[in-house]
């Protein structure tokens, strides 16, 4: 019985990856066909996260009837606060901001080398071993990378540059958030933990927009309306929680594994819908990144149990 029970928790969180990451694919499209009805990225990333801030706080609201509010939360709603503005708001901006001169295929290898950096990071600040298989990782993954902006930059000319830098920022952002927020996650659940970071984000978008932008100027379409609600509903909150959930349930390392799916859905995803041309160079730079990401992931946990 036990064992009946362990497995289907296995294969719901397997289940839950493997939804969750199919979810998180579609962001990069979503994101582009809202470009197209004239959307800019302080407008995108506004209206995202207005749509998803209720939803958020919905969720924190729903846990305090559930729960107990999590031990010392004042003593750590500074960092809470750090990793949001880091982690979402910050990440998001340039990652949207990228978007808007790259593709969608590159965007989403690139900002699928997060895992090499906060391998990197974790060397930098814990003193943690960088092995020689952390190493080939990292040359095989940002030799697929540089395959794909290679051909990009033949394509699109020299915007690709900036783009792929941002998002290079973006995919940094976000890896000092995974490598900060892992004992805050383990200590308060990482549905406390998601809702939280991701309501202070959300905070912060609105502040950021309010400064530099002015509400009369923006326009939105009845289309751009269908694409902002299916990005923030279905491709950030939804998402967001069925990962933690999979994390949860499977580890990291399997759920990471998962996640390697993500660049070739939204390749396949892009190619079909955005029409973005797919040539020799981007099949295999993709089969480099996804494999180098595959290899550091299986190995880590190989290593951790």
């Amino acid at each position: 019985m036990t064992e009946k029970t362990s497995l289907s928790a296995f294969n719901i969180g397997l289940l839950l990856a493997i939804i969750g990451t199919a979810l998180f694919s579609l962001k990069s499209i979503f994101i582009k066909l809202a470009y197209a009805q004239g959307l800019d990225t302080d407008s995108v990333l506004m209206l995202r996260m207005a749509i998803a801030l209720p939803i958020y706080l919905g969720v924190l609201f729903w846990l305090t009837k559930q729960q107990n509010v999590p031990d010392n939360l004042s003593s750590k709603i500074v960092k809470i606060t750090f990793l949001g503005f880091i982690g979402y708001y910050l990440s998001s901006w340039f990652d949207l901001k990228g978007l808007e001169m790259i593709s969608a295929q590159l965007e989403r290898l690139t900002l699928f080398t997060y895992p090499i950096m906060v391998a990197l990071l974790g060397a930098l600040f814990f003193r943690t071993p960088l092995t020689r298989k952390v190493i080939l990782s990292l040359i095989i993954t940002y030799s697929g990378l540089l395959l794909v902006f290679y051909k990009e930059l033949s394509l699109e000319g020299e915007n690709v540059i900036l783009g792929t830098l941002l998002v290079a920022l973006a995919a940094l952002s976000f890896s000092f958030y995974v490598l900060f927020g892992k004992q805050e996650i383990q200590k308060m659940g990482s549905v406390w933990f998601t809702g939280l970071a991701m309501s202070i984000s959300s905070l912060f978008v609105l502040i950021h927009f309010t400064i530099f932008n002015d509400y009369s100027d923006l326009h939105v379409t009845a289309m751009a309306w269908v694409w902002l609600v299916l990005l923030a509903v279905f491709s950030t909150v939804i998402p967001s929680f069925m990962i933690s959930e999979a994390i949860h349930r499977i580890g990291p390392a399997q759920t990471g594994i998962v996640g390697s799916l993500g660049p070739i859905m939204t390749m396949g995803l892009a190619i079909w819908i955005l029409n973005e041309p797919f040539t020799l160079w981007h099949a295999m730079g993709m089969a480099l990144v996804v494999g180098g990401i595959s290899f550091l992931s299986y190995r880590g946990k190989n290593k951790s149990e």
